[in-house]
């Protein structure tokens, strides 16, 4: 069998970028996308479970038309 060669450096040896530090809009930006994803989890987690449902996430609002490998666009 052949001989295994290991590298000079690891990825430990090589350094890691300091995070750019982001401007006051993008930072207020990020903050109110979180809040809105976590309200609309908990409205979702809120709801009744359908019966007889589809399943999964709304198709009007993620454009997943697919149900059991079948595409169905109305």
């Amino acid at each position: 069998m052949g001989t295994m060669t290991v590298p000079d450096k690891t990825a430990a040896d090589t350094p890691v970028p300091a995070p750019k530090k982001l401007p006051p809009a993008a930072q207020r930006a990020l903050a109110e996308a979180e809040a809105r994803r976590r309200q609309i989890d908990a409205e979702i987690a809120a709801r009744p479970a359908e019966k007889g449902g589809r399943g999964g996430l709304d198709p009007n609002r993620y454009g997943d038309w697919e149900i059991k490998g079948i595409t169905a666009d109305f």
